[in-house]
């Protein structure tokens, strides 16, 4: 089994790194770290070069996560999935067997979620595997 986290750096998700290295550490269990890379549109020039973008800010937040975990002796893979975050990490989940998928949250409201359809909302209502969504620090 493992630990999946969804990590960007953005506030919520450093937070939620913490607690998924923390999560990793008490179950024994390695930790997965994923960028989801999709860039919006699927055709053009303009597509390619989104997409070589995301996935360069990807690999750059994933090295941070890797060091953060094995700062905390937590042994980590990093997956760059070329698909949504929600369905990226539920993707990595399927595929490393995780116990659960960590994500921060931005701390928006509830509403505001389901409209503009935010990662963490998506994942509690389509993953198969236990969600710990993790709120930003104030």
């Amino acid at each position: 089994m493992s630990v999946v986290l969804g990590y960007d750096e953005s506030a919520g998700a450093v937070r939620a790194l913490r607690v998924a290295v923390e999560v990793s550490a008490a179950f024994g269990e390695p930790l997965v770290l994923v960028y989801g890379a999709a860039a919006p549109g699927s055709m053009g020039e303009e597509y390619g070069s989104h997409h070589e973008a995301l996935v360069e800010t990807g690999r750059t937040a994933l090295r941070h996560a890797v060091e953060a975990a094995d700062e905390a002796g937590v042994p980590s893979t990093v997956e760059i999935i070329d698909e949504k975050p929600a369905q990226a990490l539920i993707t990595a989940a399927a595929r490393h067997g995780a116990r659960v998928i960590v994500v921060g949250s931005w701390g928006e409201s509830p509403m505001r979620g389901a409209l503009l359809g935010s990662t963490p909302h998506k994942l509690l209502h389509l993953s198969p595997v236990p969600v710990l969504c993790v709120p930003t620090e104030e």
